[in-house]
């Protein structure tokens, strides 16, 4: 049974009150002349403030004591940065913690279901609404349409319920996906309506369907972390990463040395990440499995008549294609259906399944999971980039404890063409080891001082 406090509580009031004036935990206590751990304390619930510490927090909010923790009041709005465009007034969102603002993400398409309706931590208001004016038609470009807008079907349509059952990503999530990477030409904040308070929240951008698995464990520590996935391709999970968005970006972007994701995260983290190993998996062309001996590799692709269904541009696997495109000399537009894209591996796997396409390029697990045949590209390494900025925060240190358990590592193993093995381990940091606190989660035999 969940200890986190109801939406009329004192702690939620003090909360929301903080936050909609924009103070940071430390910063209100400074001014109310207590601790940050108290409050902290009143916050979380774990304690009722004295009335020297309600009226000492209600002066400095500019409230009375009745207002800031009398019961039936309604919640005031709190200012989010918006992942992506919010779409209406009254949209559901899911808010989260992320430094020292909320984070909007918000539940539309795909990315609202997960074998049925997620939990919606808030409401996004007209503002939020008028924002995304514009950008809509762009964002309705969903699952496998074309480049130029004009789409012939799409992933999410193909995957229906099993796609969003097997990694919670459907092809909706093209939309969000594709919006928050023009991100930067919409509101940095938005007022949102919260619904429940904000609680700890780890939120992990990344395309990998095997990330909800983290969920679980999470879930089961004391205090409990909740946990929000946004899929996408891995440079746009580094994007959301560099401007605050999310605590971690999974990726597999192979570096020109021919390593993994040490040189983007430099790149696009300036002020340095931690790279935690999470798994690995073969990408590869992915067709129905009556039309796996006319294929063995990309240079059978133009003239062969089938259809592509491509990612979205900065993935991996679209990289990957490129590279062996190029490798064999052919140009894109040889192969029907290059400027189609798919946000996942499950979305261009539940593509071809449904018939909308013929061959696309996606992990052997997201084949295996719809029964279709495989033709190996590459090994890839999927790492779990940490910026300098959230390692130390409580959501961090709870994922780090959580990856190597058990039962997490039992799931992994589970999926066919999974590698679980170094799951947890502490591979680079991009800038100096002695900002971060060292840790190698299953480094045998070593423990700390």
């Amino acid at each position: 049974m969940s200890s986190e406090p109801g939406a009329g509580s004192a702690g939620t009031g003090l909360r929301l009150a903080r936050l909609a004036r924009g103070f940071s935990q430390q910063q209100l206590a400074g001014m109310a002349g207590i601790s940050r751990q108290a409050v902290s304390a009143v916050e979380s619930g774990l304690s009722d403030p004295s009335l020297r510490v309600a009226l000492a927090l209600a002066h400095a909010l500019g409230l009375t004591v009745e207002e800031l923790f009398g019961p039936g009041s309604p919640a005031p709005l709190v200012p989010a940065r918006p992942l992506a465009p919010l779409g209406t007034a009254g949209g559901r969102v899911v808010l989260a913690p992320v430094g020292d603002s909320l984070v909007a993400l918000p539940l539309s398409g795909a990315t609202a279901t997960r074998r049925g309706f997620l939990p919606a931590g808030g409401q996004a208001t007209a503002d939020a609404a008028a924002a995304a004016v514009g950008t809509a038609d762009d964002a309705a470009n969903i699952g496998t349409t074309d480049d130029t807008g004009a789409g012939s079907g799409t992933a999410g349509d193909a995957g229906g319920g099993s796609a969003r059952t097997a990694g919670g990503g459907g092809g909706a999530a093209g939309d969000a996906g594709a919006a928050g990477g023009r991100g930067e030409s919409g509101p940095a904040v938005s007022m949102v309506r919260p619904i429940g308070p904000p609680r700890p929240m780890l939120v992990v951008a990344g395309c990998d369907p095997a990330l909800p698995l983290i969920e679980a464990p999470l879930a089961l520590l004391d205090p409990p972390v909740a946990f929000a996935w946004w899929p996408c391709g891995s440079s746009e999970a580094l994007r959301l990463a560099a401007a605050g968005l999310v605590h971690v970006a999974g990726a597999h972007l192979r570096d020109t040395d021919g390593d993994y994701n040490t040189g983007p995260a430099g790149e696009l983290l300036r002020g340095g990440a931690e790279v935690i190993r999470f798994c690995s998996w073969r990408e590869g062309l992915v067709l129905r499995p009556g039309q796996a001996g006319q294929v063995t590799g990309v240079a059978d692709l133009p003239g062969s008549g089938l259809r592509l269904v491509n990612r979205d541009p900065g993935s991996e696997a679209r990289r990957v294609l490129d590279r062996e495109l190029a490798s064999a000399g052919i140009s894109p537009d040889q192969v029907p259906g290059y400027g189609t894209r798919a946000m996942g591996h499950l979305e261009v796997a539940a593509a071809i399944a449904a018939g909308i396409a013929d061959v696309g390029v996606a992990s052997e697990p997201a084949a295996l999971a719809y029964e279709l045949a495989f033709v190996p590209l590459t090994q890839e390494r999927f790492d779990l980039v940490i910026p300098a900025a959230q390692a130390g925060a409580r959501e961090v240190q709870a994922m780090l404890r959580v990856l190597s358990s058990p039962w997490l590592l039992a799931q992994l193993n589970s999926i066919p063409g999974y590698d679980s093995s170094r799951c947890g381990e502490r591979l680079a940091a991009t800038q100096p080891p002695g900002a971060f606190r060292t840790r190698r989660l299953r480094q045998v035999g070593v423990r700390r001082p």
